[in-house]
């Protein structure tokens, strides 16, 4: 893709700096990890497999998702940072989503895994120096520093973790 065609601030990344109320990225993590370590397990045993709308995901499904995606983050983080060259395909969500068995697995064991992911995702984020933070990203029709990657990925648990508690709390009744 010619750099030309890149948009240098597209709407999602100004909505990644929405979300995450212009926290640092350093901040952001130690905020996502507060955030995940405070989930109610015991009220989101109690919602089960229980969606708020029909042909909606679990939060099961939700939190699998989170997993996922954090981990095609890393991935392109990766990429860029070690200056492979090679451009990330997309990857749809859906698919992906209906295609995971987040349904058989323990609330407890999906939470867990998304504190380990985030712990190894923080680690990796702090190996990479200034310059390599900086490392301008372009991919699809997007461009961005390398560290937004890392804004993306909180932003992504702070927008779930909302729509679990508007959409999913309720259900606990």
């Amino acid at each position: 893709m010619e750099e030309s065609t890149a948009k240098k601030n597209p709407a999602f990344l100004e909505y990644v700096y929405t979300v995450n109320a212009g926290k640092e990225l350093t901040e952001a993590f130690k905020l996502s990890l507060k955030a995940i370590d405070s989930i109610n397990i015991s009220q989101l045993n109690r919602i089960g497999l229980k969606t708020y709308e029909k042909d909606k995901w679990t939060i099961n499904q939700i939190i699998q998702h989170l997993i996922d995606w954090e981990r095609i983050w890393g991935f392109r983080a990766i990429i860029f940072a070690r200056k492979e060259g090679t451009i990330p395909e997309a990857h749809d969500q859906e698919i992906m989503g209906n295609n995971s068995n987040a349904n058989e697995v323990t609330i407890e064991q999906l939470i867990k895994e998304l504190r380990v992911v985030r712990e190894s995702t923080v680690m990796m984020f702090q190996s990479f120096n200034k310059e390599i933070l900086n490392t301008n990203c372009v991919f699809f029709e997007y461009e961005m520093p390398l560290y937004a990657i890392g804004l993306t990925i909180t932003a992504h648990q702070i927008h779930h973790l909302n729509i679990i508690k508007e959409r999913y709390l309720p259900l606990d009744k």
